[in-house]
């Protein structure tokens, strides 16, 4: 599928945007409107309004609702869609946070010990209420990814992020938070469908390889009471701490440039001491309006702005910006800790975004700590190559099917 565009740009700038949408956004349609002007980055956080959820508090309805109009690709397979918002936490501050989900459950009888259940990190949307997957019929893209788990025989959940459609700022690419939200839209898909097994696994792309890498890490913890067979993780978001480099950036890509925004927006959530003109000047800093808006919104717009970017628009100022920032992202690094069952991690040798040197590092430090990783390395895929899907899908079916994992940590680790 192609992401129709409505303008004709120099043919390099269409060429080097065409990562910017991501295998899960690049599925626009007229549910899914332009935002609004967005507010600055690094608003403070507001505090936390309730305490953080507890035992079966975890993944509880806060609502449900039926949704009738979604993707008809799902719908000819028989299965039944439901919209929730879901009790979680904040890996910011800790609080509780409401959350907004969906729940695809398969048709037919359940098998014996029950659907197994899928969580899904969707790829880079956006940081605005906009661009949330649940407003729109195909989870911006995302049912893409759906049909083929449905299909399969499991319970598929799909969460927005926190932040995404309700109140409170989006904690782009803070991996607890992220973790939090997959786990539990688990438990949330378990109370919206009884048949549902415990056993659940994850898979993620993107910015949603970020998050199913970092539910594996918590699976053992805050997934008490849940049985983690492994996750999947394309063209994760683990370790983007390489960007800066002795004081200066990297020569960044025009992907990188276009979402240098979405960055400095998340990371502004947690650190609201961040200012974002010591990263980001020129047409990029110049136009919130449109380079926070979501990632298929206002593409005129954006091919507009990528034409005016100059090498001096984008990078730290100093020095001490540079370590701050290099600081900032290995905090919210992967790993942190060993993870609590097998993974897959897929990387694109052609990915223009998140750079496979980033992401082979990530796996070198998850195999010192003991993890069983199989890394998939594609020389001819790009970022979230949709191409990485089927093997994915089947690394998930022989997870469940008790097939043992393979492991690139036992084999002596990355090239």
């Amino acid at each position: 599928m192609r992401c129709e565009m409505s303008v004709r740009p120099v043919r390099i700038a269409l060429v080097a945007l065409a990562g910017v949408v991501s295998l899960t956004a690049c599925a626009t349609d007229e549910a899914s409107p332009s935002p609004s002007p967005t507010t600055s980055v690094a608003a403070p956080h507001t505090p936390p309004v309730s305490p953080a959820p507890t035992g079966d508090e975890r993944g509880a309805l806060i609502s449900r609702e039926p949704v009738p109009d979604i993707d008809g690709a799902v719908t000819a397979l028989g299965a039944t869609t439901t919209r929730v918002v879901y009790r979680s936490t904040s890996g910011v501050d800790g609080g509780g946070a409401d959350v907004v989900g969906t729940v695809f459950s398969p048709a037919g009888p359940a098998p014996d010990g029950g659907w197994p259940v899928v969580t899904v990190g969707h790829g880079t949307t956006g940081v605005t209420d906009e661009c949330a997957p649940s407003s729109s019929p195909t989870l911006l893209g995302t049912t893409n990814l759906v049909r083929p788990l449905l299909q399969r025989g499991y319970v598929v959940t799909v969460t927005d992020y926190q932040g995404l459609g309700t109140d409170g700022p989006h904690p782009y690419l803070e991996p607890d938070t992220a973790a939090y939200d997959l786990i539990d839209a688990v438990r949330a898909a378990r109370n919206v469908v009884p048949e549902a097994s415990t056993r659940w696994a994850a898979i993620g792309v993107s910015q949603g390889g970020q998050a199913s890498w970092s539910a594996a890490e918590h699976a053992d913890g805050y997934g008490d009471g849940l049985d983690f067979v492994g996750s999947a993780n394309l063209s994760p978001a683990a370790d983007l701490s390489g960007i800066f480099v002795d004081g200066t950036v990297d020569p960044l890509s025009l992907p990188q440039k276009m979402f240098l925004p979405y960055l400095l927006e998340g990371l502004g959530v947690v650190h609201p001491e961040l200012n974002p003109d010591d990263y980001m000047r020129g047409a990029l800093a110049a136009t919130p309006d449109v380079t926070l808006a979501c990632v298929a919104a206002k593409l005129p717009e954006k091919w507009t702005v990528a034409t005016q970017l100059t090498p001096g628009d984008t990078g730290p100022r100093t020095e001490a910006d540079a370590e701050r920032m290099r600081g900032w992202l290995e905090d919210i690094a992967l790993p942190k800790t060993g993870a609590g069952g097998p993974m897959l991690v897929v990387v694109g040798e052609r990915d223009n975004l998140i750079l496979p040197q980033w992401t082979s590092r990530a796996v070198d430090n998850a195999c010192a700590l003991g993890d069983v990783v199989e890394l998939e390395s594609d020389p001819e895929q790009g970022h979230a190559d949709g191409r990485s899907v089927p093997g994915a899908v089947q690394w998930i079916a022989d997870r469940f099917a008790g097939v043992p994992a393979p492991d690139t940590c036992a084999e002596g680790g990355t090239p």
